[in-house]
Order: C-alpha cells, then structure tokens, then sequence
C-alpha cells in the first residue's frame, strides 16, 4: 500500500502591527508569531499593518498627515500583493479608526481573492464600537471567524449576533525573570499606555496616599502618550516624589521593570486581555487593578490578585497597604498566578490556533 501523500503546511498570513508600535497588539503579535512558526503544518508570513519606506523615504512617514496617507496606501498595496500566496489571513483587529484603517482593507481584499479571512478582536471598547460603527456588524459577520482572546469581548459580540471564540494571549515565562516575593518594599510600577482610557490619573492619587504612609515609596510610570503632561501636572499638584516618567519603554526592557519593582499597579476604565498582567505573573509581581472590562476573567480576587472597583483611587492604596502588611498574601497571590500561567502557554495557544485554521478551510 503506497504511503500517504503529506499534507502541504497551510498558509496563513498574520495581519499586526510591528514593534514600531509599542502596544498590547504588536507585542502579542511578536510573540504569537513565532510561536505558530514552530509548527511544520504552517508556513506562517507576516503583514504590518504599519509598513514602513525604505531608506531615505522613510523620512516621509515622520510626517503626521504625511505618514498616515503613504502608510495606508502601502499597506494596501503591499496586502494586495501578498494575499493571493496564503490560504487564509489573520488580521489583529481594534475598534473604531483603527477597524476601519485595518481590519476593512483586509477584508475587503479576502473577498477580492476569495481568501477566508479571521478577525482576532482585541479591543475592549467593543461594546461602544459595536453600537456607534455602521460597518462593525455587517463585515465581522462576513469573516469566516471572529477570535477574541477575551471572554469578556467575546460575550458582547455575541450578545450583538456575531458568534466569537476565545483563544487566550501567549506569553514566554522565560522571557521574564521570576522573583520570588514575600516582604516587599514600596516600590511601586505601572505601564500603560498613558491615554484616557487607562487612567493613570487614579494610579497617581493612590500613590499620594501610599506616600503618606510610606514616604519612602517610589513609583514608575512607563511609556508615553497623549496623557503625559497632564499626569506630569497632577503628580506635582499632589506634591509626589520619586515619581519616575521614563517615556516609551521597547518590549526587550520590560522584564526589568517588573524585576525591579515590588507591586503592580493600574486602573484602566476598560479593557480586553492585558498581557502586562500576564508579564506580572510571569515575573512574581503582584498585581492590583480596578475590574473592569477582560480583567476579572484574568484576574481572580484574592486568589491572583487584588481588585477594586472603576476609578477607587482609596481603594488601590489599600489594597497596596494589604501586600507591603501581609507576607502571607504576597505568598499565595503571586504563587497562585505562576500556576495560572499554564492556560497561555505556546503549546496549548498554538494547537487551539491549528485546530481553528484547519477548520477554517475545511469548511470550504
């Protein structure tokens, strides 16, 4: 009997942001990436959604209005030709311009071609999306899947008629040096991106009463954003110090932020997965955030971490208090969340990922 024909690898394009953007999204994307790479069923390629001119040309794109046009008009270009050599595409998706900037284009060409097209949504801002965008609907339900790695966004899209499943972000513990906490110093990290949405603002009044108490405490707040001035303003109108602004920090330095710092603090007003608390698990840090949005879904109260309500700065600084007062505490949270990193690791990620693809185009 002649052996069996092997199966060609199925190729599948991903659709993300690069480094360039420092963000939840690239970040997932250079770490999913490599991960569906070691699989020899795949034969993986990748498309920025942020290509970037070569050479002298790329000065062009330091230009605002400048930049957006050529870099659309790129991404276009670049998406039209590549598309025809894969079997499906892979597009990361956000909510309002950014859908619209990315996610339409993509699936605009998968029906040019006739590619099956997937939509990974990562936006915790889907409900608002959803309600105000007149294309949302319509065009996630002509994707051949919606994938979320959020229960919590999976749920409202379904709620709304567009069926969604969860496959949980990715994370390498081994890029992160785990350190083992019990006794902890008032050092104190937090690093969103500082826009409206992640409210910073609320991290900087609970360290005021942290301070109070601890005036030796110190807190980082890492990257940038349209924010910064303003929560630049606000820490000298409560008088902080030791208050550590350090501006758009790379991916490759993050570990040592975590490393150095005792307690993890943030108090977004919405949210989808967050992998920097995934990074607090991977490196022993303990972590207070407020519940909204994914969060709680990653998060379980007093078993992995602390949580508090929307915008309770009071609540964070005692919660604070709670870790720098309770060995016991530090133990069991942080002890419970390494564990819990067992549902994000490559292995399991990427065999949810190869089911879906395969499925995917058998369904053709």
């Amino acid at each position: 009997m002649p052996p069996a024909p092997e199966r060609s690898p199925l190729r599948v394009l991903l659709i993300a942001p690069s480094l360039d953007i420092v963000g939840g999204q690239s970040v997932q994307a250079a770490q999913l990436l490599p991960a569906l790479a070691q699989d020899p069923s795949l034969a993986m390629g990748f498309q920025p959604i942020n290509p970037r001119l070569p050479g002298l040309l790329h000065g062009l794109q330091r230009m605002k209005w400048v930049r957006t046009v050529i870099t659309r008009l790129l991404y276009g270009a670049q998406l039209l030709w590549r598309a025809p050599r894969y079997e499906l595409l892979h597009v990361f998706s956000a909510g309002k311009t950014s859908y619209s900037l990315n996610t339409l284009p993509a699936l605009l060409i998968s029906w040019l071609y006739g590619k099956r097209l997937l939509i990974h949504y990562h936006d915790g801002r889907v409900e608002e999306h959803l309600r105000r965008g007149h294309t949302a609907r319509p065009t996630l339900r002509r994707a051949a899947a919606v994938v979320s790695p959020s229960e919590y966004v999976a749920q409202i899209l379904g709620a709304h008629g567009i069926p969604a499943r969860v496959i949980p972000n990715v994370i390498d513990p081994a890029a992160f040096r785990y350190r083992r906490r019990r006794h902890l110093r008032p050092v104190f990290l937090t690093n969103r991106g500082l826009e409206p949405v992640y409210n910073v603002g609320c991290v900087l009044r609970a360290f005021a009463l942290v301070q109070q108490r601890y005036p030796e405490a110190r807190l980082t707040v890492a990257h940038d954003g349209v924010c910064r001035p303003a929560l630049e303003r606000l820490a000298g109108e409560l008088g902080l110090r030791q208050v550590n602004f350090t501006g758009c920090v790379p991916p490759a330095q993050a570990a040592e932020l975590y490393d150095a710092a005792d307690i993890y603090l943030m108090s977004p007003q919405v949210d989808c997965m967050p992998l920097t608390v995934l990074e607090c698990f991977a490196a022993g840090l303990p972590v207070v955030t407020t519940a909204v949005g994914g969060v709680p879904f990653m998060v379980t109260h007093e078993r992995t971490g602390l949580l508090v309500r929307p915008n309770d700065h009071a609540g964070l600084a005692a919660c604070a208090f709670r870790l720098l007062e309770d060995p016991d505490l530090v133990e069991r949270l942080t002890d419970n969340a390494r564990q819990e990193l067992e549902r994000y690791g490559a292995d399991r990620v990427r065999a949810r990922w190869v089911a879906l693809y395969r499925e995917l185009l058998a369904r053709r």
